[in-house]
C-alpha cells in the first residue's frame, strides 16, 4: 500500500473551509491552561468542521507559538472568540438555542455513548482546566453533564484527547 500525498487528500482550501457547512457544535474552554492543548483542540475542530471555539478566562488566545505548534494553522480556519467570563458565552449560546453540556464527572453524569445527539440541534460542550476541571458555578449553568467512561487508574483524560473523543462522537451521530 502507498501512503497518500497531501495533494491527494482533497482537503478544503481556507476559503472553502470558511464557507463550508459546519457541525453545529461549539467547544467552550473554561480556563484551559496548556497552549498545546488549546492548539490541539483547534486542529481537531478543523478536522471535523466544528462551528467555533470559545476561549474563556485564563485560556490563551492565538497568536501564540505554542498554540501554533499543535494547531498547525487551524487558528486561521476555525472561528473563535475570547470571553473573560465563561458565564457570558453560556448565556449567549443558550439564547441562540444551544444545549449546554458540561464534560465533567458529576453525580448525574451521563456516559458519552448514551447521550442522544439529534441532527438539527445545536450543542455546546464545556471543557475545563486540566487539573481542576470545570468551575462548579459553570457546571451549575449546564443542561447536563457528560462523562467518558474510563477503566484505568487515572481520574481523567487529557483535555485535548477528551475533546477529540467528544467531537468524533458528535460527528458520527450527526452524520448518520
Amino acid at each position: 500500500m502507498r501512503k497518500l500525498l497531501n495533494e491527494e487528500l482533497n482537503r478544503l482550501s481556507l476559503n472553502e473551509y470558511k464557507t463550508a457547512k459546519k457541525l453545529p457544535l461549539v467547544l467552550v474552554l473554561d480556563n484551559v491552561r496548556s497552549r498545546n492543548n488549546i492548539g490541539s483542540i483547534f486542529r481537531t475542530s478543523d478536522a471535523f468542521l466544528v462551528e467555533s471555539i470559545a476561549l474563556c478566562g485564563i485560556t490563551a488566545m492565538p497568536p501564540h507559538k505554542d498554540i501554533h505548534k499543535t494547531a498547525l494553522g487551524a487558528t486561521e480556519s476555525v472561528h473563535w472568540e475570547y470571553f473573560k467570563k465563561t458565564e457570558t458565552v453560556i448565556e449567549r449560546l443558550r439564547e441562540k438555542g444551544y444545549k449546554i453540556y458540561a464534560v465533567e464527572q458529576t453525580e448525574e453524569s451521563i456516559m458519552l455513548d448514551r447521550i442522544a445527539i439529534q441532527s438539527g440541534e445545536k450543542y455546546a460542550f464545556v471543557l475545563g482546566h486540566e487539573v481542576r476541571g470545570i468551575q462548579q458555578k459553570i457546571v451549575d449553568l449546564c443542561d447536563l453533564s457528560i462523562e467518558i467512561q474510563q477503566h484505568g487508574t487515572k481520574h481523567s483524560l487529557n483535555v485535548s484527547v477528551c475533546a477529540g473523543i467528544l467531537v468524533w462522537e458528535v460527528y458520527k451521530k450527526m452524520m448518520k
